[in-house]
């Protein structure tokens, strides 16, 4: 393994994650790309090219995490920069768009299943990873964590009524952001007397399946700012919470 920096990337096999992978492989880092699906994540890394190595990791599996974990301690002796990406937005395959999912996410009627299945990803997997993680991270002289979140997450954005998208916070996919938002504000603490960098992320509205391909920026522009932070030095900021360029989200 080269001696450059070492990056894992979750849910790396399509959509952002893959996106940044791929901007971070052509800056010479060598990024693990994680995929709960072994071979989409091969033939994502093999899309990306050299630099890139698939990497089996389903966030809700403390086996596959361990795993996953150990192949990095193994091959790379250290971890330089952790990107919980993995996120999904529903575990139901009879939505029709966006529209009907959030309607079907009201707090009234949300089935107390599918809130758990997706918050299982979006908050317990990121927690999961991170303590997996961490002791790798601690071996860098430069580490830093980017947690992927959404503005949408945002308890001062969703109180506001001038909001624009106040209407569209529910307590599936917005709130296990909220959640995750909260996760990482602990870790932030918990490592704000190391030299371990934290970071939260709200990247672009992508045209992605996480939305069922509803979105209204392409996947390049949606990750510009995932992409910006991933690159910043040991003298770059910690935490914060952004959107592109450098634009702070209220809590």
């Amino acid at each position: 393994m080269p001696t450059n920096r070492i990056a894992l990337i979750t849910g790396a096999n399509q959509g952002i994650g893959k996106q940044v992978a791929k901007e971070l492989v052509s800056d010479g880092v060598t990024v693990f790309v994680g995929s709960r699906d072994l071979a989409r994540g091969e033939a994502a890394a093999a899309e990306i090219g050299d630099g890139a190595a698939a990497l089996q990791i389903d966030v809700t599996d403390a086996a596959s995490i361990a795993s996953a974990a150990e192949r990095i301690r193994e091959e790379a002796g250290r971890l330089d920069l952790l990107v919980n990406n993995a996120a999904i937005s529903t575990t139901r395959a009879d939505v029709g768009d966006m529209a009907e999912l959030r309607a079907m996410s009201e707090p009234s009627i949300a089935p107390l299943d599918e809130v758990r299945a997706v918050w299982e990803v979006n908050v317990f997997g990121a927690l999961a990873v991170y303590q997996a993680m961490l002791p790798l991270l601690r071996k860098s002289s430069d580490a830093r964590i980017v947690n992927v979140t959404s503005a949408l997450g945002s308890l001062t954005n969703a109180a506001d009524p001038t909001f624009a998208y106040r209407s569209t916070f529910e307590p599936v996919y917005s709130a296990s952001k909220t959640a995750l938002n909260a996760v990482t504000l602990s870790m932030m603490m918990e490592l704000e007397a190391t030299d371990i960098k934290v970071n939260l992320v709200s990247p672009g509205f992508a045209n992605t399946s996480l939305v069922n391909f509803e979105g209204t920026e392409s996947v390049e522009d949606a990750a510009r700012e995932v992409v910006r932070v991933a690159r910043l030095g040991p003298n770059g900021p910690t935490g914060t919470f952004t959107l592109w360029e450098g634009v702070e989200v209220p809590w």
